[in-house]
Parts: C-alpha cells; structure tokens; sequence
C-alpha cells in the first residue's frame, strides 16, 4: 500500500506532466498536434482529479484497501455508423446505466474524443479516438447512456458521408487498394494473383503457375510463369 508521501510525489509527478503539456500547448501551431495534447492535458487533468486525498498515516489492516476502480480498461470493441448530421459511436458495457451520469465523461475536440467511464463494476474505462478523418463540431458532440449501452455522437462540421472514422484507417485502406487496384484492369489481377501467389501455400502456387503457363501456352507466347 502507498504511503502518504508516495502519494503526494504521484500527484507531484502528474503536476509536473501537466505543466510540461502546457508549455506544449503554448508552442504547438499544428492543428493535429494541438489537438493530441489537449487530449493528453484532459487526460492528466482527470487523473490528478481522482486522485485520492494522502492518509495521515499508514494503516496496514485488511480493511484499508485500494478504492473500486483502481485500474482502467481500454474498449477496444466498438460499433459505428452515420446519419447526415452525425458519426454515432456505440460502445457496449453491461450495467452501465446504474452509474452516476457523471462518471460517463467524454471530451471532444475537433478532430478526436476521449471517454471516460469511472467505478463501474469496480472499474473504469476509456477509449481515445485521434485524427478522426473529419472535423466535428465540439458543442454540437454529445453522449447518451443507454441500457448496456453509451452512444457517443459526433456533430459532423460538414454533412457529408465518412468512408471510415480515422485518417489511419483511410491510410491503411488506400494502401490496400492501391496493392491490386490500378487503371488497367489486367495490371489489377497481375497484382491480386501476385499477392494470392505469395500468401498461398504450395498446393495454391503450383496452380497459379499451372493456369499460367496453360494461358500463355494458349496464346502463343512464351512469357515465363509467375515467379515471385
């Protein structure tokens, strides 16, 4: 158990995190910087808040035990979809309507939003969306408890359709698609049989190689078979 003045040097040490995020802050001048260390400054502002207050003294009895929802869970499981107006996020979490509304608590900025779920089930969760793929509007972002259910809802700034909910999942797709998607469609199926040729096992080579060398036979021309 932490004593009383290794409690009072974790508050000190956040303090000092926070502090240095501000100096951050003042210097940032990218908009997508700015916005993860207002993530990170809500974050350790939250922390320092649940702080627990240091005992006097230390007490080593069975009954002096570390509070319910010590420890924080990050969601990783999560539904979405999309209206004109909003991005609806839907995290699933048993027992969740029994809280105080105030321990559901999420912080928006512009381009990412951060939840916070304090003492449930002797708990807490979180889940932190960054670099969401469009700007959303901060006052016009809410968040609704339901039964087993919160739904996070982000005002787009602009009524239009999104492919994905980050800039990274975009990235990543992009990247998928430009693997076997390119203007000339026999360059797209070169590349999709390159990429089933080189994840296959021997059994699925050995019939990419024999279909192709049976296709070029048939058209007369004495290109080699698939060799990657």
């Amino acid at each position: 158990m932490a004593s009383a003045r290794e409690e009072v040097r974790g508050v000190r040490g956040l303090e000092k995190d926070l502090e240095e995020v501000k100096e951050l802050l003042k210097k940032a001048t990218r908009k997508r910087t700015h916005d993860v260390l207002m993530a990170e400054k809500y974050k350790l502002e939250m922390e320092i808040k649940n702080q627990p207050p240091p005992k006097l003294k230390e007490d080593t009895t069975e009954e002096e035990k570390p509070p319910a929802g010590g420890y924080t869970v990050k969601i990783n499981s999560y539904g979405w979809d999309q209206s004109d107006k909003f991005v609806k996020i839907y995290i699933t979490l048993n027992g969740v309507q029994q809280l105080p509304a105030e321990n559901v608590q999420v912080h928006f900025t512009e381009r990412s939003f951060d939840l916070l779920v304090k003492n449930l089930n002797g708990k807490n969760y979180s889940m932190t969306f960054n670099n969401l793929l469009k700007p959303i509007s901060v006052e016009g972002s809410s968040r609704k408890i339901k039964t087993d259910m919160i739904l996070v809802l982000c005002r787009k700034k602009r009524e239009e359709k999104w492919d994905c909910l980050t800039q990274v999942e975009k990235e990543s797709k992009e990247k998928e698609k430009a693997s076997y998607d390119t203007s000339d469609p026999g360059e797209g199926l070169m590349n999709l049989l390159k990429k089933m040729y080189s994840e296959g096992d021997d059994e699925m080579k050995r019939t990419i190689n024999k279909a192709w060398v049976e296709s070029r036979e048939k058209q007369g021309k004495g290109d080699m078979p698939l060799d990657i």
